[in-house]
């Protein structure tokens, strides 16, 4: 009964080509073009340059290892454009049945359970297929602009590279579920498409300037107060302990910051699911 609903949620969301095109190649297509507008605009004025400040451009120097590219766009394939757009298709998702009004043509065929964890899985299908997108659009920019100033391409991976990408991969997307299922207990709490859009909205930009709004109060980033509050202190706690050298000391240890991070992380994601999943077996349907 499961799978059925993740098909059906699915093919919807595939006939909605707009929701599919905004939230998972928008973002990869506008940075690919402002890439490489910005790589011919470089080369035009090469010869204005300094020679120091070409090699921070990447205009010469060595050859470029796609695979350490690749790593560093694994980093950040959860940056805020993709968390934008990636909340606005889920939110199409979330809160379309409300919208219109087809929760009482759909319930009677699954249960409520089985509706909302298709919903979901459907949307942590789109935030993969919105990673995977910005992937190859940014090896596709490196490749453009090692071309245009006559680099070579090389490509190497070690072992702990692979490890690193493989976890930065999976803490991305996690980071991007977490933003979307606030909009799922949104739409459930409110009935409203409008608020299942801008609440997480809100919530990126609030997660965002909330660490440094505590920093001034006093309290660290290590902090318990801000790791909880703020999610987004959370995922770059945990993204920079995977990129630092697990052999430096580190004065936070003590400050048990993998549990402050994967607690924060885990609450903020499980608790909007478990809040929606409680609230929707409640709900009254018929008007829907």
């Amino acid at each position: 009964m499961l799978t059925d609903a993740v098909r059906a949620e699915a093919f919807r969301l595939i006939r909605n080509r707009g929701a599919v095109f905004w939230s998972v190649l928008f973002v990869p297509v506008a940075t690919l073009i402002l890439g490489v507008l910005t790589v011919f605009l470089t080369k035009a004025r090469e010869t204005e340059i300094p020679a120091e400040l070409q090699l921070e451009l990447g205009m010469g120097g060595d050859a470029v290892n796609l695979g350490h590219a690749l790593v560093s766009i694994v980093g950040d394939v959860a940056n805020p454009g993709v968390l934008l757009f990636v909340a606005m298709g889920a939110a199409s998702v979330w809160a379309g049945d409300y919208r219109w009004e087809t929760w009482r043509l759909i319930s009677a065929r699954n249960s409520r359970p089985n509706l909302i964890l298709a919903k979901l899985g459907v949307v942590a299908g789109l935030a993969f297929a919105a990673m995977v997108a910005l992937t190859l659009f940014m090896l596709a920019y490196e490749m453009i602009r090692a071309g245009v100033f006559e680099r070579p391409l090389t490509f190497s991976l070690t072992g702990a590279e692979i490890g690193d990408m493989a976890t930065l991969w999976a803490l991305n997307w996690l980071r991007i579920i977490q933003v979307t299922v606030l909009g799922l207990f949104v739409a459930v709490l409110s009935r409203s498409l409008l608020a299942a859009l801008f609440v997480p909205l809100v919530a990126i930009i609030v997660w965002g300037v909330l660490p440094q709004l505590l920093a001034m109060q006093g309290f660290m980033p290590t902090s318990w107060l801000t790791q909880l509050l703020s999610p987004d202190a959370a995922f770059s706690m945990l993204k920079a302990m995977v990129l630092s050298n697990p052999d430096a000391p580190s004065a936070a240890l003590g400050e048990m910051p993998f549990v402050k991070a994967g607690l924060s992380a885990t609450l903020w994601t499980l608790a909007p699911i478990a809040g929606a999943l409680v609230l929707f077996q409640r709900q009254d349907l018929s008007k829907e």
